[in-house]
């Protein structure tokens, strides 16, 4: 069965809100992609962040205070009248929350600690709850007052991926009634350093599945879905979760397994949950980090998936890569690939020097500007993380 996603808020370094985002998505704009001095000691990077001052925190929440739940808050503002008004129809105990995260609050965790270091003691507004996992999940549900399941998943980048296929089992184990879902992730120094000191981060701008590719460029944002049963009331088009599938490879701490047999099983475990045949998927959302082994893993497990071919990109060359936020980011382009914001069939091109690894499998990578050949109806979004941690997820206008 499907799980309607029914409102979505989001930003980042594409911009802020549906319009701004699906604008810079369809156009290929990575002009958010910026070289920074600051991140990692002695380097300039590019990375993807999002620009201007973000909301304060609400009344009675100044605790919960983060980048990471400010960026949380932005998205869920904008959709915060559907969400009041499906906490009025279904009760706040049938309203859930489960976020994917890996930062959390550690940014202001390692001020407050470097604060310690220097003075001696840690400052007076230091709550270590801020920094907790969880904090995401329970400062929207402390916010919006609500009582039902209230979570975060954290497995690297396939966590809020997992936060929406979570939510999916939610609604249809009858849990909930509706669920917010999605993920946030900031910015912070201390991530960036642990991949600039596994040799993964890009000083250029990315260049997924290139022969010339160097590695990674982090960003930040938070995608957001009201995800209920059924589809919304004044939806001409509803756009659904029609499956996912995960998997885990159990083969390395941090390397993929080498030929994608689990990212092939998560993608196979999507296909059969959606009930639909590879033939039938019109995008495919790659991971595409542009590190030397994910891009060749992929390669193998999209061949493998779709010998045919399948039209495909990486856009993480146009966001960063969002880590923990970037499974719902990336389902939220496929989201907007769907909707009305995409009237005339546009598709997320792949940003790249075009010069293909002659040791991987070619792609059908979209061109900027390309267009489908019909309008998109079964779109595929792919994740992977550490540990091998796959998931993949089908998004569609159900029949």
């Amino acid at each position: 069965m499907p799980s309607y996603l029914n409102a979505l808020g989001l930003l980042c370094a594409l911009g802020r809100g549906q319009p701004a985002v699906a604008e810079g998505l369809f156009a290929g704009a990575a002009a958010g992609m910026r070289a920074e001095d600051g991140w990692v000691a002695g380097r300039r990077l590019t990375v993807g962040s999002v620009p201007g001052a973000l909301p304060a925190m609400p009344t009675g929440c100044e605790s919960a205070q983060s980048r990471n739940n400010q960026l949380l808050l932005a998205a869920a503002l904008e959709i915060e009248p559907q969400i009041r008004a499906a906490i009025a129809r279904y009760g706040a105990s049938r309203v859930g929350v489960v976020i994917g995260t890996s930062t959390s609050g550690i940014h202001e965790a390692s001020q407050n600690i470097a604060r310690f270091v220097e003075d001696g003691a840690l400052p007076a507004d230091y709550r270590y709850a801020q920094q907790e996992m969880v904090a995401p999940a329970a400062f929207l549900a402390d916010w919006l007052g609500l009582s039902g399941p209230t979570y975060c998943l954290s497995t690297a980048c396939t966590s809020s991926a997992r936060a929406l296929l979570s939510a999916h089992r939610l609604l249809q184990q009858g849990l909930c009634d509706a669920v917010l879902c999605g993920g946030a992730d900031s910015l912070c120094r201390l991530t960036l350093s642990g991949f600039a000191a596994l040799e993964a981060v890009s000083a250029e701008p990315c260049t997924p599945f290139s022969v010339n590719r160097q590695g990674i460029n982090i960003g930040e944002g938070a995608a957001l879905f009201l995800m209920t049963r059924e589809p919304s009331a004044d939806a001409s088009s509803p756009i659904a979760l029609l499956g996912g599938g995960a998997s885990s490879d159990a083969y390395h701490i941090s390397a993929p397994q080498p030929e994608g047999l689990g990212a092939q099983q998560a993608m196979r475990s999507a296909l059969a949950a959606a009930g639909l045949a590879a033939e039938q998927i019109d995008y495919l959302n790659l991971h595409g980090t542009a590190t030397t082994h994910n891009d060749a893993m992929e390669s193998l497990a999209v061949q493998a998936l779709f010998p045919a071919g399948v039209p495909c990109s990486s856009t993480k060359p146009l966001s960063g890569h969002c880590l923990g936020a970037a499974g719902a980011l990336e389902a939220a382009f496929c989201w907007l690939t769907l909707s009305a914001h995409n009237h005339d069939r546009r598709l997320p091109p792949h940003l790249w020097d075009g010069q293909a690894d002659p040791q991987l499998p070619p792609l059908a990578l979209v061109a900027p500007g390309a267009r489908a050949e019909r309008p998109p109806r079964y779109l595929m979004s792919n994740s992977f993380a550490f540990g091998g941690s796959n998931l993949s997820l089908i998004l569609g206008t159900p029949s």
